[in-house]
């Protein structure tokens, strides 16, 4: 009955994200079907994440984060910069690789950036399935679109860069290197924060993320200016 209860507060967010980029990407707009196939993948990224985290336990290097943040500052920044981010990226990076570059509809940069955020929706509808139980149902609401937001802004990165890569047909290795690394970083610097300090730092977070959705929409604006071939 508790999750039932909880599909408004699901459903709602993935809603309007999709109708968001849906309308950011209307003047060539992506097939719907690649877009579902897109939210699907990322349901499947999240699973991705939990065998790496499985993995990173394997090596005795998996932490409680929580924990760290009473207790280890300075280990929690290591494993929030050097695990959750890179775990979390890897995850929705690795579908995004095998699936997208074949649409055939993937033949324009902003491309990039719509289906890995699509990729991120899917992946952050699967967190808020299992995290918004536990708050209240302002928390819920809160988080229930805040959570999504970041993690399509982070994917946003690496989304433009590796697919602005592979139509220009440039060095697609490096591109996933330096877009995932600083994707990784930077989402791992914003759990810190989060984690550190959840209520005197959330502003300092909520700038981090404007900042990139800044530079996001200042990029998006830019490929429509230019015909798509930004």
């Amino acid at each position: 009955m508790q999750h039932l209860m909880l599909i408004p507060q699901i459903l709602l967010p993935v809603l309007f994200w999709s109708g968001y980029h849906y309308y950011k990407d209307r003047h060539l707009p992506e097939p719907v079907g690649n877009l579902l196939l897109c939210f699907g993948l990322g349901l499947l990224a999240n699973g991705i994440a939990r065998m790496l985290y499985e993995g990173v336990g394997i090596l005795n290097l998996r932490y409680d984060a929580l924990e760290l943040a009473f207790n280890n500052l300075p280990g929690l920044f290591a494993y929030a910069v050097l695990v959750i981010g890179p775990v979390e990226e890897i995850a929705k990076l690795i579908p995004f690789l095998l699936i997208v570059p074949r649409l055939k509809a993937f033949d324009e940069p902003l491309d990039g950036i719509i289906y890995a955020s699509f990729i991120a929706l899917g992946y952050a509808t699967v967190e808020n399935f299992y995290y918004l139980q536990f708050l209240t149902t302002f928390e819920a609401i809160g988080r229930g679109f805040a959570g999504p937001l970041v993690h399509i802004m982070f994917a946003s990165i690496w989304g433009y860069y590796i697919g602005r890569a592979i139509l220009r047909r440039g060095r697609v290795a490096l591109a996933i290197l330096v877009s995932v690394s600083l994707a990784a970083a930077l989402h791992g610097l914003y759990d810190f924060i989060v984690l550190a300090e959840p209520y005197t730092a959330l502003p300092l977070a909520a700038v981090l993320v404007l900042l990139i959705w800044i530079w996001r929409m200042y990029l998006i604006r830019g490929i429509h200016r230019d015909g798509g071939h930004l």
